[in-house]
């Protein structure tokens, strides 16, 4: 009876390694994804602001956070992603 609930356990753990090892994203990947859509979120967000119009002029718009701490973080972020997505870990 013990040899059956032993034998039933390592056929589970097989099962579930096996199914682990088919997914294509794991935990981690999904992990990295999101903290670079973040990432992106934020880039985009320091990137907006007003505008000038055709009455005032709005210096801010020349801003080194609209053009080049916001895009920075966007770009980060994307090439984070591609991290996130082709990050593996190599279990043997």
């Amino acid at each position: 009876m013990a040899y059956k609930n032993e034998r039933r356990r390592s056929e589970n753990d097989v099962l579930d390694k096996q199914s682990e090892r088919e997914m294509p994203f794991l935990r981690i990947n999904f992990i990295l994804m999101a903290i670079a859509g973040v990432m992106i979120v934020l880039g985009f967000l320091l990137m907006a602001g007003g505008s000038s119009d055709w009455g005032a002029f709005n210096p801010d718009i020349f801003s080194t956070r609209r053009i080049v701490v916001g895009p920075t973080i966007a770009f980060l972020g994307f090439i984070f992603m591609g991290v996130g997505i082709m990050f593996s870990r190599n279990k043997k």
